[in-house]
């Protein structure tokens, strides 16, 4: 199981009502995107850390942790904003190299902080949804939301095989390791080709044979999974309500 799969079942939100999270998830992350305001992000940030974090007793290293690999990320794809290599200085930064200067402009800074801070409120707005509501309460949620029934079907493929492209990877790192097949860089690099062309070969035998059993299950295209009803609670969909109207009044406010 996933390490996000296995925090969204012990999550202390993970019985509110999905639609309310999935609808809260949206507009906020719609509101954080359109305004590209660095105070509606800041916000954004704070409340989905102190809802994850705070009200669904995620574990805050592990929030931490997962937050690191988009910050990893953003980091290496704004270094192109901000870095330039000019044959003139720039006012923010200069390092001369040569002839030309490795530098950086302040506007470039402020854009690349604003990109930082917005998509990073951004991935919040998913990460709260996936760390509070499992991926089968998301699909029925889907699905009282009329979205087209193909979408929900690959929705919930895709998303059974990752899990068997894990297993069928941990399963050949394993047999790899008990061979010496990291003794060094030159094996650890051979060993990795070899892992990424018997992972495909062996993911595509295990896809087949997964459908293949359920079609002997009478598949007909359709999957249908059993989840809990639970009712919205009008103070929960007052407080998105309010919560979004402040994001506004927030950007109008900063813009």
């Amino acid at each position: 199981m996933l390490l996000i799969d296995r925090l969204s079942y012990q999550s202390k939100l993970r019985y509110v009502n999905a639609s309310e999270k999935l609808l809260y998830a949206v507009l906020t992350l719609a509101l954080c995107i359109l305004s590209r305001s660095e105070a509606v992000a800041v916000l954004v940030f704070a409340v989905n850390g102190i809802l994850t974090v705070g009200k669904g007793g995620i574990p805050l290293f592990r929030y931490i942790k997962l937050l690191t690999i988009p910050i990893a990320f953003l980091i290496a794809g704004t270094a192109a904003i901000t870095v330039n290599v000019s044959p003139g200085p720039m006012d923010a930064f200069a390092f001369p190299v040569g002839e030309w200067y490795i530098t950086g402009s302040r506007a470039g800074i402020d854009r690349a902080f604003q990109l930082c801070v917005t998509a990073l409120a951004a991935v919040t707005c998913l990460y709260f949804l996936s760390l509070n509501t499992v991926m089968t309460d998301i699909l029925a949620s889907c699905r009282r939301l009329h979205l087209p029934p193909l979408v929900i079907e690959l929705m919930m493929l895709i998303y059974r095989f990752i899990f068997v492209l894990l297993q069928t990877a941990s399963a050949i790192t394993v047999s790899q390791q008990s061979r010496l097949g990291n003794r060094d860089f030159r094996t650890r690099v051979r060993s990795f080709g070899a892992l990424g062309s018997s992972l495909f070969i062996l993911a595509l035998k295990r896809s087949n044979a997964l459908y293949d059993a359920m079609e002997a299950r009478c598949y007909d295209g359709s999957i249908r999974v059993l989840s809990k009803e639970r009712p919205a609670k009008a103070g929960e969909a007052a407080a998105i309500v309010l919560y979004e109207v402040l994001l506004i009044l927030v950007w109008l406010w900063s813009g």
